[in-house]
């Protein structure tokens, strides 16, 4: 109806505010940051999170230390090298020597230790992290926060997958007191409501936040959003604001459901294997460790003998091999084909399977 009332010169709108429709902005606080403290002016639409990450990039500039989850979203370490913050790619660790690679692996649960990291100017932190599914605890938030105080940090969280949060974990950075202090938040309809193709996102830079100066790097941010964006598209921002009213956001909880429930068969399918998968749980996707194998080499041997697709854990950093990442987001029928195969190709007296992995497995 909107895309509709568009091609009449009642309906025709225009640019719009460069920080967002001031309902949806509204919207996105009552939904979403309800008790954090946070206000409408400090949301800013956007077109998806990893636009999002690059203005930000741009924001802080290239004279910057960084610190990254290994393995995590691989957009942090790229827009890091296109911004002149990171050099001198070192090929046998997969590594830049100047970024700072928090390993974040089962041998600590998938959070850094922090006693050990040192101290970067901006730490980026994805929680449920993709690719491991693993969703931070309230204290180990807590601990994040602490320590992004401590060293003068500030925190660049990405939060795109919290709706899938099933259990009590915190679901966005600012439920942790003082957060605002040094934090940035990014998140996106592109999970929330499968609008991959669509691009729409929002930033929450909170007036709390400071440079060491004291000057607030919201006063920054307002000018980079309108010099270098004109704006999320009108009928984009019209779909959110519906997916965000009462009866979109229940549609939404059942449609997120429904993907969890595929995870949950996935699950299923590679543990009943004797492999051990980690998300799942608060992320319609799985992290499945293949011990002793390349992660390319696991990606070609399921590809080739189940023409199924996922994603090489090696993609995703040093830590990331011997792991594939495997997706939910598909109708039912097609999460009970994939199993099938999978149930099939594992059940079979293939060479590779029993001799290379089941033999390695505790």
């Amino acid at each position: 109806m909107y895309a509709q009332a568009l091609a009449t010169i009642e309906g025709y709108n225009g640019y719009g505010a460069e920080q967002g429709n001031k309902e949806l902005r509204k919207a996105i606080v009552e939904t979403i940051y309800t008790n954090t403290g946070i206000t409408s002016d400090e949301i800013f639409i956007s077109d998806g999170a990893q636009c999002d990450i690059s203005r930000l990039q741009m924001l802080m500039g290239s004279n910057i230390s960084i610190a990254v989850q290994d393995p995590t979203f691989p957009a942090y370490v790229d827009s890091s090298v296109i911004i002149g913050q990171a050099s001198k790619f070192q090929e046998h660790t997969g590594k830049y020597n100047n970024i700072v690679y928090m390993s974040s692996g089962p041998e600590n649960n998938f959070f850094p230790d922090l006693s050990s990291t040192p101290r970067t100017d901006i730490i980026f932190f994805c929680s449920p992290n993709n690719p491991t599914g693993y969703a931070a605890s309230r204290r180990e938030l807590e601990q994040l926060v602490e320590f992004a105080k401590i060293n003068g940090s500030i925190i660049i969280f990405n939060s795109v997958y919290a709706t899938y949060i099933s259990d009590d974990s915190p679901r966005s950075i600012f439920e942790i007191s003082s957060a605002k202090e040094v934090a940035i938040e990014v998140s996106s309809f592109s999970k929330l409501a499968g609008f991959t193709g669509v691009r729409l996102g929002w930033t929450v830079v909170p007036k709390d936040l400071c440079y060491s100066s004291g000057f607030p790097v919201i006063n920054d941010y307002d000018p980079i959003a309108c010099t270098c964006f004109s704006g999320a598209s009108n009928v984009a921002q019209a779909g959110g604001l519906a997916c965000l009213s009462p009866q979109g956001y229940k549609a939404l909880q059942s449609t997120i459901d429904y993907y969890l429930k595929n995870a949950e068969m996935l699950v299923d399918t590679f543990t009943s294997f004797g492999l051990k998968v980690y998300g799942g749980q608060n992320v319609p996707y799985l992290w499945v460790h293949f011990p002793g194998s390349k992660s390319w080499d696991i990606f070609n041997e399921i590809l080739e003998n189940t023409h199924i697709l996922t994603v090489p854990g090696r993609g995703f950093g040093y830590k990331g091999e011997e792991f594939i990442r495997v997706s939910a987001f598909a109708p039912r029928e097609a999460i009970y084909e994939a199993s099938m195969r999978l149930t099939n190709y594992f059940s079979e007296t293939t060479p590779w399977l029993p001799k290379k992995l089941l033999m390695k497995l505790p």
